[in-house]
């Protein structure tokens, strides 16, 4: 595995298309993941697409997360999202359980915990 400094800087760019290319694969919509991603940062769409920095930058200077991060728990990478100690890997972690839930067609509506 990545060190965590290796990960934070990671560019989201390349981040997003992995993402894009992952719920695509699974049969759900760039639509779909940029609601999802909204929720959690805040950004819009155009920002998901054009934001150039890398993971750090990315959630430093997200807008507004959502207030509802406490419920988002389970599994990623062997790891739960909810005991994650560092503050940054926790939110990316975040970002990748959304993605997957997604990926794995669960309703939009459990997704975004509403």
């Amino acid at each position: 595995m990545a060190s965590p400094e290796k990960v934070f800087a990671y560019p989201w760019a390349d981040i997003y298309r992995l993402y894009v290319a992952k719920v695509e694969r699974k049969g759900r919509t760039v639509e779909e993941l940029e609601e999802v991603l909204t929720w959690l940062t805040g950004y819009d769409s155009e920002q998901l697409r054009t934001f150039d920095g890398d993971l750090r930058a990315f959630f430093a200077q997200a807008p507004a997360m959502t207030p509802h991060v406490d419920q988002i728990t389970g599994v990623v990478c062997g790891v739960r999202v909810e005991d994650i100690e560092d503050p940054l890997m926790q939110q990316i972690r975040w970002a990748d359980k959304l993605v997957d839930e997604l990926a794995k067609g669960k309703k939009m509506e459990k997704i975004l915990r509403g």
